[in-house]
């Protein structure tokens, strides 16, 4: 059974269809890269994904649990804020807290989750994360303190201190140079070797095809075409993947 189970899922806002029927699974230890070109519909269905959008029809399943049915949509906050946990959403533009460290930043959600629980063991696990994102000097500093990459890398560290089912990335370099970009793709392929399930917006198309097992590409609010994301990514079937590919390569 996939750890996910995405069926027909349609947003609107206003007048505008932005998400016209997306369906899709995802297999547990399985990365897959969304490409397409902006206004496709990328961000909103990773939106929609992490309950910070209400779809309005289709179906949500995590581990054979059905999270949202867009026939009775959850409106409770705490429930939503229960099934966001399936969920850690990695943004582009890093959204840490300026007033606290990076470890601060990383354990302040589990903290509040365990209402007085295992603190130390919490804390533990915080350096034991931002150790992994090679950031065990920069446990103490603060977000204005840190470059770009390393307050991305901050990110992905509490992202993962929730421990959620999937790891979803919205265009996790846009807002990085070239020289930093790399130090973020190198950590998301370290999670990827690891086996970590993760959806990855992306525009870094050789990221794509070669850290992702499959690819999806979205045009117009419906996915076009999905695959392996070797086989999508350098030979697609639609002409208009083609098109969207070969611009980028310009």
């Amino acid at each position: 059974m996939p750890i996910l189970e995405v069926r027909d899922l349609k947003k609107n806002f206003e007048n505008t269809q932005v998400l016209k029927g997306i369906s899709f699974d995802l297999e547990e230890g399985e990365a897959i890269s969304i490409i397409g070109s902006s206004g496709s519909g990328k961000t909103t269905l990773l939106r929609c994904l992490n309950f910070l959008e209400t779809a309005d029809e289709g179906t949500i399943t995590v581990r054979g649990k059905k999270l949202f049915d867009g026939a009775k949509p959850v409106t409770n906050q705490d429930e939503l804020r229960k099934m966001r946990l399936h969920f850690g959403l990695v943004f582009q533009q890093f959204n840490l807290f300026p007033q606290y460290t990076a470890l601060e930043n990383v354990t302040l959600a589990p903290l509040l989750a365990a209402e007085g629980g295992d603190k130390a063991g919490i804390i533990e696990n915080g350096k034991r994360l931002l150790d992994q994102m090679g950031l065990s000097d920069r446990m103490d500093n603060y977000p204005h303190q840190l470059s770009g990459g390393q307050q991305q890398r901050v990110a992905i560290a509490r992202a993962l201190a929730l421990k959620p089912d999937i790891l979803c990335f919205d265009e996790p370099t846009s807002a990085l140079d070239p020289e930093l970009t790399g130090e973020v793709l190198k950590v998301i392929r370290n999670l990827a070797e690891k086996k970590t399930t993760m959806i990855i917006v992306t525009h870094e198309m050789a990221f794509a095809r070669d850290v992702a097992d499959k690819a999806i590409f979205m045009d117009g609010g419906v996915i076009l075409e999905q695959g392996s994301a070797k086989e999508l990514i350098n030979n697609p079937k639609e002409e208009r993947t083609r098109q969207f590919l070969s611009g980028l390569a310009k």
